[in-house]
């Protein structure tokens, strides 16, 4: 049953990006990286597509580049299926939540991970994540028929991801009824105010620059790129319409907590972004893109 007060889209898509970057701290730590070697998996594209994929199975590179929708084939083919020979994906989830651990000890402080915050916004997550559909949503799918980690810090990356998920196959369907292909999603998505730098995605995604020109020249030929890469106003219109459709198919979860819920929610997982700032977890030409609003760690504001 739906609480009384809906959530308005602007706090849902806050509350999304907060626990996206909770989630994204287990890109940034060593610990999985150094787990992953010892059974010989060194590359760390190779790291991250294990990671990521465990949920699945031990799946080919066809279904993880339709799942993941951005990244070039030929690339995600070069690791899979080989690393499966080398690690289980049982094995990969373990690895990959061994590292959150660790991580958020790092970022929190062993005394906050079983503190009243961390199991509220635990509780709060899961019980979001427990109202996700998964019609459509293989990634979310996949992840939801996995058990609940017991620790509490864990157990909020774990309902953080499933959310993270969620939003993406969401994401990925509105992307293709709008007949952006993985590249073109991507190249637009840097092109807007909201995307990260081109140099910082395109090579670990495994496009070549080449790619990347011809995707633009097909942008432009729908009229949503200009010649120096920037979007047009038909572009700009065009990103924003793709994620108020996102906002739409990713509504349930947060409809599930409410207005307050979700601004509970927002507000503890954006104290723990900022403590994993602080922490050193994100690198410095990201914090702005993970910590709330833009926000810098005194360690990284400008003199």
């Amino acid at each position: 049953m739906l609480t009384p007060d809906p959530p308005s889209a602007q706090s849902v898509r806050r509350c999304q990006e907060a626990l996206n970057s909770l989630h994204s701290t287990v890109y940034f730590t060593a610990d999985l990286p150094k787990a992953l070697a010892g059974y010989g998996i060194t590359d760390a594209t190779g790291g991250y597509l294990v990671g990521r994929a465990a949920a699945l199975g031990a799946v080919g590179p066809g279904v993880v580049t339709a799942l993941f929708y951005s990244y070039r084939h030929d690339m995600v083919a070069g690791h899979l299926p080989a690393a499966w020979e080398r690690i289980t994906p049982a094995q990969a989830w373990q690895e990959r939540l061994r590292a959150v651990d660790a991580t958020l000890h790092q970022a929190l402080g062993a005394g906050a991970l079983t503190a009243e915050p961390v199991r509220e916004a635990a509780r709060l997550a899961l019980t979001a994540a427990a109202a996700g559909r998964r019609e459509a949503r293989p990634m979310f799918a996949a992840l939801a028929d996995l058990p609940v980690p017991r620790q509490p810090h864990v157990a909020l990356w774990y309902a953080a991801t499933l959310l993270r998920e969620h939003r993406g196959d969401s994401h990925i369907a509105a992307l293709a009824a709008a007949g952006l292909d993985g590249l073109e999603a991507l190249v637009s998505h840097c092109a807007s105010d909201a995307g990260m730098p081109a140099e910082l995605v395109r090579a670990k995604r495994g496009w070549t620059e080449e790619d990347w020109s011809a995707a633009e020249d097909r942008l432009r030929g729908r009229g949503l790129m200009t010649a120096d890469g920037t979007l047009t106003a038909s572009g700009e219109e065009l990103r924003a319409a793709l994620e108020d459709e996102t906002d739409r198919r990713d509504r349930a979860p947060y409809e599930q907590l409410g207005a307050r819920g979700v601004a509970l929610l927002t507000e503890l997982c954006e104290g723990f972004v900022r403590s994993a700032a602080a922490a050193g977890i994100f690198p410095p030409p990201l914090v702005g893109f993970f910590v709330p609003d833009g926000e810098q760690t005194p360690a990284e504001a400008p003199a």
